[in-house]
């Protein structure tokens, strides 16, 4: 016997590393007697066959193999068909519920009040169902409308807003406010249609891969397979919407897991089926398929919400931060929209703002937050505040283009900032700028927390008047611009700065577009804590119809049954400031003067127009369309505005 290994036979009788023994040879004994051990085992391995049974008793052993493979795929087959699950619960064939209604109800037990739509037939019976349990259906015309008012129902009401879509387009129609969702987290529940799970990629109508689509998307998503499942899929969205970081979740529903057995039966199974062994075969299929579709599909289960997971701060962060905020001399707070992410904390969080005493700025839904002119609001020149600050409390807040990528942020300065995102919190921090305390968790919870820390702390009042006699010398250069004639038309600072006059306190401001949104964002302050919605960071435009619909169905004492102010100034202003000076064209930036009040009237709103040729009617007009919103009546202003210098400098990237 060679010892040693043998160059000349097979690998696997030398002792082939992949085999499952070796490793655990040489392991055992070690690096010193690994060898001695492994040449004692290729021996026995040499040896072996020529001490080998005879041949024949190798065939029981092979028979008793195949049988129990044969034994398992069966068992697992059964377990795939649901035979098992079967024998257990009953298929109601009988029945005329149908798997909307458990949709429905998981709604109900979440506390949704309205569901947004586009109608479709995949999709019809949940909407049936909702509308028999007092679940508002507002339809919609376009179904990206319906996701943008469920965003508006999410950020305002603290529930998760719902829209239902049909499948293949309705859905591809939804892409854009489901990202902006994302991007703004949102917690958004999209149901949608889907073809059958028997058809699914043979070509049905309507049928593509939507949940590859909508992963990217969203934090869940889901395609329910039988009718018990859509229950607990169900709750599991809803949780995971608004857990951690909020966001959308998709649930896919298949036409046949939401209609009526007695329907889905008459579209499966053929009324008379293939004659010979392949027609039974393919009969008892379609048979047993639609009773696990079917199976335990009316059983009591729990409809209720299941427990959140929502991050929180730990003591010690924020005793660190309570002690950092303590030795400042210009504390200085930014306030981002993930503070209003429990709606119904506004006034918490508002109170304990004021107890801070630091001076702050607003941006995104925590706009409004501390009301009209509050001394501790801040809203001018925040970049050059930043830079004087000593420390900073980014609650919210993310370094991105907004704040310049942290650029922004003093290297001097000692920052926290707190997230429930830690990717988001942690943006560009390897780059431009540094935390001293990055604290993941709820920033609502953790304002609350530092103020109880820092209870009879005070700042000296000479940096607030600091930063407030910064807001008045900027005020006054808007009224010099206010001031300042047009060419044509109206100037835009000057018809915002009397919308902020006559704005009713009860008002919801919903901002959608460039150049006049920018403006107002200056000039008109909402009213208080959740009375300003914006796209977010995805800067997306056209949310306004959906954003309106679904605050005013959440805030229905609110001033909108809808006025919309539109600011005409013929053209996409805030691209042609940069483009023509920069490329020599005004290129595709071009519009014209329309009648937009015109077209609000074909469609059955009041419509009136705001023109050089009515300069001094402007507060009575906007009066007027108050009163029309009053009435019930939607109403369009028209507002023709000329070009000023007011953005200039402004990015449009």
């Amino acid at each position: 016997m060679r010892i040693g290994p043998d160059y000349g036979a097979p690998l696997s009788q030398v002792g082939d590393p992949g085999k499952d023994e070796l490793p655990g040879h040489v392991t055992r004994n070690g690096p010193n007697s690994a060898g001695g051990n492994a040449i004692a085992w290729r021996c026995h391995l040499m040896e072996t066959p020529a001490a080998a049974a005879p041949a024949g008793s190798l065939f029981p052993s092979f028979l008793l193999l195949a049988c129990g493979t044969l034994v398992a795929a069966l068992l697992g087959a059964a377990h795939r068909l649901g035979l098992f699950y079967q024998l257990l619960h009953k298929v109601d064939k009988a029945s005329v519920r149908h798997g909307g209604e458990n949709v429905a109800a998981v709604l109900r037990a979440h506390g949704v009040r309205f569901i947004f739509t586009l109608v479709g037939g995949h999709i019809s019976p949940l909407l049936v169902a909702c509308e028999k349990l007092g679940i508002r259906v507002v339809d919609t015309r376009h179904e990206v409308t319906a996701v943008f008012a469920a965003d508006a129902m999410a950020r305002l009401s603290g529930t998760v807003g719902v829209a239902a879509v049909t499948a293949g387009p309705g859905l591809t129609n939804t892409v854009t406010a489901v990202k902006n969702a994302q991007m703004a987290q949102s917690p958004v529940l999209l149901l949608g249609g889907a073809a059958s799970t028997l058809l699914q990629n043979r070509g049905a109508l309507q049928a593509i891969d939507q949940l590859s689509l909508f992963r990217p998307l969203c934090k869940f998503c889901a395609s329910v397979r039988r009718v018990r499942d859509i229950v607990p899929t169900l709750r599991a969205a809803m949780a995971a919407a608004q857990s951690g970081t909020p966001g959308p979740v998709f649930v896919e529903l298949p036409i046949d897991v939401l209609y009526p057995y007695f329907m889905v039966q008459k579209e499966m199974v053929p009324a008379k089926p293939r004659k010979g062994l392949v027609g039974r075969v393919v009969s008892w299929y379609l048979e047993n398929y639609l009773a696990n579709l079917f199976a335990g599909a009316w059983e009591p289960q729990p409809e209720g919400p299941l427990p959140l997971d929502i991050p929180q701060a730990s003591l010690q962060q924020v005793q660190r931060c309570v002690e950092i905020l303590s030795r400042a001399k210009r504390p200085l707070m930014v306030l981002g929209s993930q503070a209003l992410l429990t709606p119904k904390s506004a006034d918490k969080l508002r109170a304990a703002v004021e107890t801070l005493g630091v001076p702050c700025f607003l941006g995104g839904m925590a706009r409004g937050l501390l009301g009209r002119n509050h001394p501790l609001h801040i809203r001018e020149n925040r970049s050059a505040a930043l830079k004087k600050a000593d420390v900073i409390v980014l609650a919210g807040t993310v370094c991105d283009f907004r704040l310049s990528y942290g650029r922004v942020l003093s290297h001097s300065s000692k920052i926290i900032i707190v997230n429930r995102n830690r990717e988001d919190m942690l943006l560009n921090s390897d780059v431009f700028w540094k935390p001293q305390e990055a604290v993941q968790g709820d920033v609502g919870s953790f304002v609350l927390k530092l103020v109880e820390g820092l209870q009879g702390q005070t700042w000296a009042p000479d940096w607030v008047e600091e930063l407030r006699e910064a807001d008045r010398q900027k005020e006054q250069t808007f009224r010099e611009k206010a001031a300042m004639p047009v060419a044509q038309h109206l100037n835009p600072v000057r018809v915002l700065q009397l919308v902020e006059e006559t704005l009713p306190d009860n008002s919801i401001l919903v901002v959608d577009g460039g150049d006049f949104v920018g403006t107002a964002a200056h000039l008109v302050q909402p009213r208080g804590p959740l009375r300003w919605l914006d796209p977010g960071a995805f800067g997306t435009l056209g949310v306004g119809a959906g954003f309106a619909l679904g605050a005013k169905l959440c805030r229905p004492d609110a001033e909108i049954p809808v006025m919309a102010l539109v600011g005409n100034d013929a053209g996409w202003t805030q691209i042609s400031r940069e483009q023509v000076p920069s490329l020599g064209s005004n290129v595709a930036c071009g519009l014209a003067y329309s009648d937009y009040h015109k077209a609000a009237m074909g469609l059955g709103a009041r419509g009136l127009l705001l023109s050089r040729e009515n300069e001094d009617q402007v507060v009575k007009v906007l009066h007027d369309a108050q009163q029309q919103c009053r009435d019930s009546h939607p109403v369009v202003v028209n507002i023709l505005i000329g070009r000023t210098d007011f953005r200039d400098g402004s990015i449009a990237v």
